[in-house]
């Protein structure tokens, strides 16, 4: 309960199976002339007393063994200049809460590690609980300091959270690796949101912004960081260029089948594998497979070749990668195949971004990978109604708000 609160009492209620805790403020050397000094329990400020409220309150503690234990105390209210006649401050829960604040840091803590059902049947409370304590931990933390202070290089992307086209849109801090945004939806307007929240004078200090071709990104960005540079993501460059290399495999296998080379088409519908692969990561029998197309089919191979030239791009980065680009656009352009001709339009389109992302070094790697991480979070939510708790839940964990179990240090935690 920490060292602001005194206990005065302890007694067993039979009836409850519960033990009762009687508490009260510690009472400082600096407030014994004026012992009835409180404080709002929104902002904090000093402020007069309103009246007693409801009397005494109970608040729900971290469980003795079998036994729940609640805490009890006065719960006086007070009148604070900014919001009103509201309940005064305590120093063993937040405002709003009837349970203490050690009971909340738990929960939080095993929100972001344990299944809903571990939690639900550990603590004694319900998953919908669950979602208001990590709603005001986030809040309280966030509040403590400015989210986001000191971006300077931020990745954009779009996680689906549920069927249905639900999505989320995220943003993270290359620097920092945190969560620091997140939003319901996917458009204009939702990213917009963001950078209300910024404000013009941060939106200008952003230097760098990683994200994919969606256009509607990139027209944001554009309007409202005057000074970043957008970088188009290598990971859905490369994507491309593996889809497209797909669509001349099926071309190819179905002109096959077509002409009854059954034996040519079934052979060509095992390779599937061996074209998306990288060649370090080929399995043997995959490397012969690979072979076998070389001899067989010049243009599914070439197809192949151009795929990871293209891969390449991005392992050299810098004037190197951005020297072979321009050169695989030249090869792509006059190779005849007609997915690649159609991809390389597609690159040359997006040309500004790309060479950006190669010259900076700056892909959305970080981004995907906090994207897996709230994939599993967004399952362990399950059973939330509204999105809001979920958003709550991956800032809590991705966004370093997670606060560390009571009387424990963080640092013995993570050893």
């Amino acid at each position: 309960m920490g060292e602001d609160t005194v206990v005065e009492s302890v007694e067993y209620d039979h009836e409850r199976d519960a033990v009762i805790a009687s508490v009260r403020p510690r009472v400082t050397k600096r407030s014994r002339k004026r012992p009835y000094v409180l404080a709002c329990g929104r902002c904090g400020t000093p402020a007069a007393k309103y009246d007693d409220g409801e009397g005494r309150r109970e608040w729900r503690g971290l469980d003795l063994g079998e036994c729940k234990l609640y805490l009890e105390a006065d719960a006086p209210r007070v009148s604070c200049p900014e919001h009103g006649v509201t309940v005064a401050r305590v120093p063993w829960a937040r405002h709003g809460s009837r349970l203490s604040r050690d009971m909340e840091d738990t929960v939080a803590w095993l929100a972001c590690r344990a299944a809903k059902m571990v939690l639900v049947a550990l603590l004694r409370i319900t998953w919908r609980t669950v979602g208001a304590i990590v709603d005001r931990v986030v809040a309280e933390d966030r509040a403590r300091s400015d989210p986001f202070d000191g971006l300077r290089r931020i990745g954009i992307d779009e996680i689906s959270y549920k069927r249905g086209h639900r999505y989320l849109m995220v943003v993270v801090d290359h620097d920092t690796g945190r969560l620091v945004w997140a939003g319901k939806g996917r458009s204009k307007d939702t990213l917009g949101e963001f950078f209300d929240l910024l404000g013009d004078k941060r939106c200008n200090k952003i230097r760098l912004v990683s994200a994919d071709a969606a256009e509607f990104i990139g027209a944001v960005v554009a309007q409202r960081c005057k000074n970043a540079t957008l970088c188009t993501d290598p990971f859905h460059c490369v994507k491309w260029a593996t889809e497209a290399l797909d669509e001349v495999r099926r071309q190819v296998w179905n002109d096959a089948r077509r002409a009854g080379q059954r034996a040519h088409a079934k052979e060509l519908k095992g390779c599937r594998f061996a074209l998306w692969k990288n060649p370090e990561d080929l399995t043997e029998n995959q490397s012969a497979k690979l072979s076998w197309i070389a001899q067989s089919n010049a243009k599914l191979y070439r197809a192949y070749l151009l795929k990871e030239q293209f891969r390449q791009v991005f392992r050299l980065k810098g004037k190197r990668g951005i020297t072979l680009l321009h050169s695989w656009l030249a090869w792509a352009c006059r190779s005849r195949i007609p997915a690649f001709v159609k991809l390389s339009r597609k690159i040359r389109k997006n040309l500004p971004g790309i060479e950006a992302a190669l010259k900076h070094k700056l892909s959305n790697a970080i981004v995907e990978s906090t994207n897996t991480k709230l994939r599993v979070l967004a399952r362990m939510a399950y059973g939330f109604k509204e999105p809001d708790h979920l958003i709550a839940l991956a800032l809590l964990d991705r966004g370093g708000h997670c606060p560390p179990l009571p009387g424990r240090p963080a640092q013995a935690i993570a050893a």
